[in-house]
């Protein structure tokens, strides 16, 4: 998937509005936790949209376009879409959260797999993000970085992350672009529950 111009068609456009306006709310998996290393006592549980800072609105200029007017290949669709793609590889962060101790769940977008595990992934807030939908913005993408590799990890397994949350730019050539970063991160997984 090309990460600036990400051209998915109608389909894709209507999922990226969609995505766009349920970020602003919590959206961590409803899970319990795994087997995994305990993470550090003084970390606060973040909810993905505290990493947003309160006044961006990167719905705001498109709330009057009728996107079922646009055909896919409309050139108005594709300048859309990849304008939509640079405010959210340009999403700025919360300032505020910049080196606090955190711990965050979310979903595991591997950026290395070896036959030891995976060190080095974006976490991210929902199912399918940067593998089967378009990345979410940068200020919805953590950057982690394990002190050795997490065995037994795959894409999109559930994990609890803590450690010191840094604002840092990462540009994953095929992935997205994450705002954030937790380097040195305890890695905890986690187990979804399924309802009753």
């Amino acid at each position: 998937m090309s990460l600036l111009v990400c051209r998915v068609g109608r389909v894709g456009m209507v999922l990226l509005m969609a995505v766009a306006g349920s970020l602003l709310s919590a959206c961590s998996p409803d899970a319990a936790p795994g087997q995994g290393t305990a993470s550090a006592p003084a970390a606060q549980e973040l909810a993905w949209d505290a990493l947003v800072p309160k006044d961006w609105d990167p719905t705001q200029r498109y709330r009057n376009i009728s996107l079922e007017a646009l055909r896919d290949n409309d050139p108005r669709a594709i300048q859309m879409l990849d304008e939509m793609r640079a405010v959210w590889d340009n999403a700025p962060v919360n300032v505020a959260l910049d080196g606090t101790a955190a711990r965050l769940s979310g979903f595991v977008v591997p950026l290395d797999a070896t036959e030891g595990g995976i060190r080095d992934f974006l976490l991210v807030p929902y199912f399918g993000a940067c593998i089967h939908t378009p990345p979410p913005p940068a200020n919805q993408i953590v950057h982690v970085i394990a002190p050795a590799p997490v065995k037994g990890l795959h894409a999109m397994d559930t994990v609890r992350v803590s450690g010191t949350l840094k604002a840092a730019r990462y540009a994953s050539a095929d992935m997205g672009v994450s705002g954030y970063e937790i380097a040195s991160a305890t890695v905890e997984r986690l187990v979804v529950t399924q309802g009753p």
